[in-house]
């Protein structure tokens, strides 16, 4: 690559790089530059709000509007892996994620720093969990910040477009060579409509202004073979930090030159710090992105009183413009700094220490500072929070002295309203113990023997998951945890992973169990009740807790758990903790939004698996979970289905007593979705069936190593077309028509291939 394009490019005159008006949100300016870049790959896993970037981006691939191969991995941590890889591969990489993705991440954003290869990585910022918040704050952000990356900020959707095509520019310069960040705020950017301008000719762009610039070196060539981190002695150690600090230094020299460059072809200019009215500003306000925008409504009101206030926003956080930032707060008398996120305990977030150190080292007199937190958990900044930002500056300026150099901005009082209150009284140890369900070792057959009583008197025991949740209609997830708690004796305590169930039962203030209750995030629900059994079992032992206490231990996992937290519940199950994990199987992500999950069939078409010219559904057959926990030889393993509920509550019962007896259990349920499988809410019992009696989801059971079908539709003659499960639900209509025939064929030759297997295993002891 020549060196014209390190720098300015001198454009043709006869390319014309028109642009056209567009009504796009956020994260939909993300997609439609990552199809005008036209990325060789996106390895990336669904989590709100930034989900919707690789969803739209698969529903553009199968329109064949780009050719970027899109990876669904089996998390954060894992989509960061793929994006590393490839990255080092020498071409152009996408990720997108927020808050406790990024986390789970993190790990991998130093290490592909540390090693020079560029990619591009939308932040579409969240509150950190715990507990559980959807909406935005810096939280994410600030975590960013000491890995190496670069980053841009994009405060509206018209520059989430503009600064995803410069990232991909700016991280290839041959004295760069970095990951670049993308930072635009959850709800308040990326799901937001805006008049926005894109360019007409992606390809044209492509020519021009998003030129690739080879990479010096890459994995991909065996006759120039390269060791990517290696194990490093003392001094490289810091001789490839400081090489990573010049990276940040010569990104800070070409940046200007790039947005100047963007600004000839497009007409939209960024300057490192962005600057309104500050320029004779006494009191001036420092935000990130959004807030910012909003806040200049505020400046406009009181520079119409005459009141001089301005404010002064970063358009890039790494590296950080040092100089622009005192040159854009060098005139000003007092410096209110909100930070959308907190360093605990160091009186003060990133941005204000950040800021503070450049003012303090800066010659003459700094500026008083005032430091506010604001805006945690999505809690939104309007005009009249800006203007109390800048009532509290003036107070300032006309005291000569600041009263309370840090706080909390937005926190109310607490309310008895809001204090959490028990609605239902905790259930008694006469109500839980009832021995309604008796579970007998057998000692001729080895197995369990199970004596239910009649439906009715099951159906009269108290729920241990009240009514009063916010589930679809027709939701499938509380009729299988009603039945799979009403068949369990004694106390429990529960574990839910994030998901539908645990959305929609745990809204604070409120709560719908009447048990002990507890969330992990998907990847590591086992591991945290693990721990939780070894805790209980120790106090036992040491007489802190009365033995005759039994307590089952159950996690519910569901909506794609078992992808992203199957490493933990594999590790989990050879530990062979006494614990149950039940899943409910819907066959996606549907807490995110109907993403395609590892237990998504073949075929099946979801928000990030569409069908069209490039696409035909998910791509690959689902995941098998039950043989997979059934491989680590656990006392038992079992699938059974609501619809069945006398052999589902008979496998639950034997699960329990194997718990509380030997070891681990696993039993996956298939959970109806009607709103996502888009199926009529009163045929869900028929699809179910169908299920079963297609063999794609067959009934049995995995005792000691033994398996048994408990529900034969060849031998019951119940047997039906696979065709049959699939022509009433929406996501799967498209099989059954004559350009997709092949795909419905590759599914029915696995359904039977499984199907064999376990019929074989059934015949076989040893099997």
């Amino acid at each position: 690559m020549d060196g014209a394009h390190q720098g300015l490019i001198d454009y043709p005159n006869d390319v014309e790089l028109a642009q056209k008006t567009a009504f796009l949100s956020g994260n939909e300016c993300a997609a439609q530059a990552a199809s005008h870049v036209d990325f060789h790959v996106m390895g990336y896993f669904p989590i709100t709000p930034s989900t919707e970037i690789a969803q739209i981006l698969d529903e553009k691939f199968a329109a064949g509007e780009h050719t970027t191969t899109l990876i669904p991995a089996d998390g954060e941590h894992g989509a960061a892996g793929i994006c590393y890889g490839a990255s080092l591969g020498g071409g152009r990489v996408l990720n997108a994620t927020s808050a406790n993705g990024l986390l789970y991440a993190i790990e991998q954003l130093p290490v592909q720093a540390g090693t020079r290869a560029p990619m591009v990585l939308n932040l579409v910022t969240r509150a950190v969990s715990g507990p559980l918040d959807i909406l935005c704050d810096h939280s994410d952000l600030y975590y960013t910040l000491n890995t190496g990356w670069l980053v841009l900020m994009a405060r509206d959707p018209q520059a989430v477009y503009d600064m995803n095509l410069i990232a991909v520019r700016l991280g290839e310069h041959l004295d760069v060579r970095l990951p670049v960040i993308v930072a635009s705020d959850g709800f308040f950017t990326s799901h937001q409509k805006r008049r926005v301008e894109v360019f007409a000719d992606p390809a044209a762009l492509r020519e021009t202004f998003l030129v690739r610039t080879e990479a010096p070196y890459h994995a991909l060539d065996p006759r120039n073979p390269i060791t990517f981190g290696p194990y490093m002695n003392d001094p490289d150690m810091i001789n490839n930090k400081y090489q990573l600090h010049r990276a940040m230094q010569a990104a800070m020299r070409e940046l200007p030159k790039l947005f100047e460059e963007y600004a000839a072809i497009s007409g939209r200019h960024y300057p490192l710090v962005e600057s309104y009215h500050a320029d004779d500003a006494e009191v001036v306000l420092f935000l990130l992105n959004s807030a910012a925008e909003t806040a200049k409504d505020a400046v406009d009101r009181l520079r119409a009183k005459g009141v001089k206030v301005g404010i002064v926003s970063p358009n890039v956080l790494r590296p950080f413009p040092l100089d622009q930032i005192r040159e854009a707060l060098g005139g000003a008398k007092v410096v209110v700094i909100g930070d959308r996120a907190d360093s605990y305990g160091a009186s003060g977030g990133n941005m204000t220490h950040e800021v503070r150190s450049a003012l303090l080292d800066s010659l003459g007199h700094p500026p008083l500072i005032v430091s506010r937190v604001y805006g945690l958990g999505g809690k939104a900044f309007t005009v009249t929070d800006a203007e109390a930002f800048f009532e509290l500056g003036l107070e300032a300026l006309a005291k000569g002295k600041v009263a309370v150099p840090f706080d909390y901005y937005g926190v109310t009082p607490g309310t008895t309203s809001k204090k959490p209150e028990r609605l239902v009284p905790p259930l008694t140890k006469e109500e839980v113990s009832t021995e309604l369900v008796k579970v007998r070792p057998n000692p001729e057959t080895g197995k369990l023997d199970v004596e239910l009583p009649p439906f009715w008197a099951l159906a009269a025991r108290p729920k241990r998951l009240v009514p009063g949740h916010g589930a679809c209609p027709g939701c499938g997830m509380f009729p299988v945890l009603d039945q799979v708690f009403k068949s369990l004796e004694g106390d429990i305590v529960v574990l839910f992973h994030t998901g539908c169930a645990m959305v929609v039962t745990t809204g604070f203030p409120f709560s719908a169990h009447r048990v002990t209750y507890i969330h992990n995030l998907f990847q590591n629900g086992a591991a945290t009740l693990s721990g939780l059994v070894e805790m209980y079992h120790q106090r036992v032992a040491r007489g802190e807790l009365p033995a005759s206490d039994d307590i089952t231990f159950v996690m519910i996992s569901g909506d794609g758990g078992m992808d992203i937290g199957m490493g933990p519940a594999l590790g989990t199950a050879h530990r062979n903790h006494r614990m149950m994990i039940i899943e409910y199987d819907n066959q996606g992500y549907m807490n995110t939004g109907s993403q395609m999950s590892y237990s998504t069939p073949l075929g099946h078409r979801t928000s990030t698996s569409h069908v069209g010219k490039r696409e035909e559904g998910k791509r690959f057959h689902h995941k098998d979970t039950v043989q997979l926990m059934a491989a680590t030889h656990m006392p038992y393993v079992f699938s059974a289905l609501e619809g069945h509920p006398a052999d589902l509550m008979r496998k639950v019962a034997k699960a329990q007593w194997y718990a509380n007896n030997e070891g681990m259990v696993y039993g996956k349920i298939l959970s109806f979705c009607p709103l996502n499988w888009g199926t009529p809410e009163d045929d869900g019992a028929n699809e179910m069936h169908q299920a079963v009696d297609s063999c794609f989801f067959p009934l049995y059971e995995v005792e000691h190593g033994k398996t048994t079908i408990t529900h034969d539709p060849d031998v019951l003659g119940t047997r039906v077309p696979l065709a049959d499960w699939l022509r009433k639900m929406a996501k799967t209509k498209h099989l059954l028509e004559p350009e997709h025939r092949h795909v419905l064929a590759g599914l029915e030759a696995e359904v039977e291939r499984r199907w064999r297997r376990i019929k074989a295993m059934h015949a076989h002891p040893d099997l």
